[in-house]
């Protein structure tokens, strides 16, 4: 018999009406692993919850949760952005990862860990008494923390931009029109009901766009992405490499994989990934 998940603890992010973020965390050793997870999905995923069951019986540090709008997280999902997405994730790693973190980026969480580490990694330039966001992160409760320093980033059919590459560029003038009158069009999904693609949406995403530019992790990047993903092409996360001047970049291609890549052999891949740190 499955065994009953415990509930989430919340932390709240935002300011006037702060949004309640769910998160469960579950403690161990070194180098932790923080899931992100993709664009409507949420931490009781088939890899998120995989993830999970490697963490206890490795007895590594994990911690998952949920955007706002998604899963056990307050908010509508509508009303969300890349930026409050990222806010959010700011949080959630500042008040539940300590030391050597491994950012795990599934989709759109491939985005996330990416913004997430271009802010590590501001923090870790910026002497302590300066006043950036990015330097500590405040809480609800005024508390603030330090970021804890990455060990390595894994990304699954990593989607960074996607708002703009995969989705804005490749919609008819009918949709965009919609768009950009109604405020909102709703995306058929393979994966359940459509989904509100909304005009704040395209354009907040615009302000965290990074594939125009070199893209600084400080750290190594493992990317498995699979050939026969109808909604991230290979070729985009060709490009990401592309962007990512470390040296110790790793490209898997699965000829066979699609976008979910939750088999049992694709969750092996992942594990795989993460042994490695």
């Amino acid at each position: 018999m499955e065994a009953k998940l415990a509930p989430p603890v919340f932390v709240e992010v935002g300011t006037g009406a702060p949004r309640r973020i769910a998160v469960r965390q579950r403690a161990g050793t070194g180098p932790g692993l923080i899931w992100l997870g993709g664009f409507k999905s949420d931490m009781k995923g088939t890899k998120a919850q995989a993830l999970d069951d490697w963490a206890q019986q490795s007895g590594r540090a994990y911690v998952r949760f949920d955007y706002s709008g998604h899963g056990e997280s307050s908010g509508d999902f509508g009303d969300g952005t890349i930026g409050q997405w990222l806010e959010e994730s700011l949080a959630v790693y500042s008040a539940f990862c300590d030391g050597p973190q491994l950012l795990i980026g599934s989709s759109m969480g491939g985005w996330m860990a990416l913004l997430l580490a271009r802010e590590i990694a501001r923090a870790s330039m910026i002497p302590k008494s300066g006043h950036r966001f990015s330097d500590q992160i405040m809480l609800n409760d005024k508390t603030t923390k330090s970021l804890a320093p990455l060990a390595g980033i894994v990304l699954i059919a990593p989607a960074p931009d996607f708002t703009e590459e995969l989705m804005w560029k490749n919609m008819s003038p009918e949709v965009k029109s919609e768009i950009e009158t109604k405020g909102v069009w709703h995306r058929p999904s393979d994966y359940g009901d459509p989904y509100p693609i909304t005009k704040t949406l395209i354009e907040e995403g615009r302000n965290h766009l990074l594939l125009g530019n070199a893209i600084n992790t400080g750290c190594p990047v493992r990317i498995l992405q699979g050939a026969q993903d109808p909604d991230v092409p290979w070729q985009h996360a060709f490009a990401l490499t592309h962007r990512l001047p470390s040296d110790d970049v790793v490209l898997t291609l699965i000829q066979d994989g699609d976008h979910r890549l939750s088999r049992p052999q694709d969750v092996a891949r992942i594990i795989a990934s993460i042994e490695e740190f």
